[in-house]
């Protein structure tokens, strides 16, 4: 399992992440200094149930892997643009190049000590 540094650091990032908006799960690593991808996601599925899990997808555009049908009230909710029309709550895309959050975003910079 991650340390506990980095499980607080994915934490804070995803709790940052602006309604109606998107990471990737990679962009959520990059956020953090790390190159680690597969470490957020293994963070979100055991810690990711007190902040939106729902806005860190891969880099597909699929939302999260199993969960979909959960997914899909909080993505129209919220705004978050998908391809339409979504016809099957379980298999759809979302609209990655509109709903990214973009790299010059303030979540993206890491304080120095």
């Amino acid at each position: 399992m991650p340390s506990a540094e980095f499980v607080e650091d994915v934490l804070d990032v995803v709790a940052r992440i602006p309604a109606g908006r998107v990471m990737t799960y990679g962009d959520v690593a990059h956020a953090i200094g790390s190159n680690a991808p597969r470490a957020v996601g293994r963070v979100l599925a055991h810690y990711g149930h007190a902040v939106p899990w729902w806005r860190v997808v891969p880099v597909s555009g699929d939302p999260p892997q199993g969960h979909a049908r959960l997914a899909l009230p909080h993505y129209r909710n919220e705004g978050t643009p998908l391809r339409e029309p979504v016809t099957d709550p379980d298999r759809y895309r979302l609209a990655l190049s509109t709903a990214r959050l973009r790299f010059d975003h303030d979540i993206y910079r890491r304080e120095t000590p």
